[in-house]
């Protein structure tokens, strides 16, 4: 199961979205808390490597399938976790689509507000119906 590998990756998104980069020292610092696996790693990396090859694409993504709200004015919490989500969806062949979201919704329950798990699915459920 990649639940802890994938808050792995979410947090150090997270922590991006305020520092305008990935701190790789915070990466493997909460892969090691974690205990991570070498397929777990493998899997951050894939994503954090995919992401920051598509992230500008993606916001795009974001900012169209938001319609009340800009990509912009997200809480921080809710594009990083849509980022990951979308990450997997668009560049990550080996995991359904169904999966990324329920994993979204999960980590967004946990980690946003009480709102954003159903506005997390519902944009990536609206993306993935293109």
């Amino acid at each position: 199961m990649r639940t802890a590998a994938r808050e792995v990756a979410f947090k150090t998104i997270f922590a991006s979205r305020f520092t305008g980069e990935v701190d790789c020292e915070l990466e493997k610092t909460l892969a090691r808390a974690e205990s991570l696996n070498k397929d777990d790693l493998a899997y951050v990396k894939n994503v954090l490597t995919a992401l920051s090859e598509h992230e500008k694409e993606l916001l795009q993504l974001i900012d169209f399938h938001s319609r009340d709200f800009a990509e912009s004015q997200l809480f921080p919490a809710d594009k990083s976790i849509l980022l990951l989500a979308l990450t997997e969806i668009k560049y990550m062949d080996d995991i359904p689509d169904v999966v990324s979201i329920n994993e979204a919704a999960n980590i967004s329950s946990k980690y946003s507000s009480p709102k954003s798990a159903s506005f997390v699915s519902g944009i990536l459920s609206e993306i993935i119906k293109e």
